[in-house]
């Protein structure tokens, strides 16, 4: 079954090695047995593990990301995804992890500690409150997130960490065309611009993964993020 990990990353162009293996079937399984004890992730079986977390993660890569140093952070990480799985791939990026679940965050401290992850930080927090913060706001060469929001609302908790000339990746896995177009001016307003929505189907698997990449052009106004809710509760439109 690790054939499927083996074969995706060759499917993708993205080097494989014993290394990579190892730390993969290591994550797998700590999620497996915090899963227990838990709410991670509804997905269980080993082979949709490799596909829709592990593969789905690693999309955004190409082979010159594969060697890059980079800043990420991983807005509503969950268990780790994506931002694990491309740290796993590439040691060389700088990765902050960000959940509002306490005991997510112990499970990812887990998976960092067995994984021997360097220059890797967890925080427990709301994006709404650290987007504020001095020490994270716009200090991200990329903000990734899988997060399951609108553009708009998901861009008012992602963009402030995103310094200019950086990017924010967004994880979608529908039609999404309405909701772009519904959140242009949201975007323009936060200080990106769209630069593109890439198509790409998984490995292995009929499932169409669409990762909308916006540019940061200018710096986030102040009163952006707005406290916690606000941006859920009323969208910028």
């Amino acid at each position: 079954m690790i054939k499927t990990l083996e074969e995706g990353f060759k499917q993708l162009n993205i080097p494989y090695s014993s290394e990579i293996e190892n730390k993969f079937v290591k994550y797998r399984d700590l999620l497996k047995e915090w899963n227990k004890k838990i709410n991670i992730t509804a997905i269980k079986d080993d082979e949709e593990i490799y596909i829709k977390h592990f593969l789905d993660s690693i999309l955004l890569l190409n082979e010159s990301a594969i060697k890059e140093k980079k800043t990420i952070i991983d807005v509503g990480t969950g268990g780790g995804f994506p931002g694990y799985p491309l740290k796993i791939v590439n040691d060389n990026y700088e990765l902050t992890l960000l959940d509002s679940l306490r005991k997510r965050i112990d499970f990812l401290a887990e998976v960092k500690k067995e994984l021997k992850f360097q220059n890797t930080e967890l925080i427990h927090g709301r994006a709404e409150d650290l987007g504020q913060n001095k020490n994270y706001r716009e200090k991200f060469d990329i903000c990734v997130s899988r997060a399951v929001a609108p553009m708009n609302v998901l861009c008012e908790y992602c963009l402030p960490f995103v310094r200019v000339d950086g990017y924010f990746a967004a994880y979608k896995s529908y039609d999404i065309s309405r909701e772009m177009l519904e959140s242009e001016s949201a975007i323009k307003k936060l200080g990106g611009k769209i630069k593109e929505v890439k198509e790409i189907y998984l490995p292995r698997a009929d499932i169409l993964r669409k990762i909308v990449i916006i540019e940061k052009c200018h710096p986030t106004n102040k009163k952006y993020p707005r406290r916690a809710g606000k941006p859920s509760k009323e969208p910028l439109m």
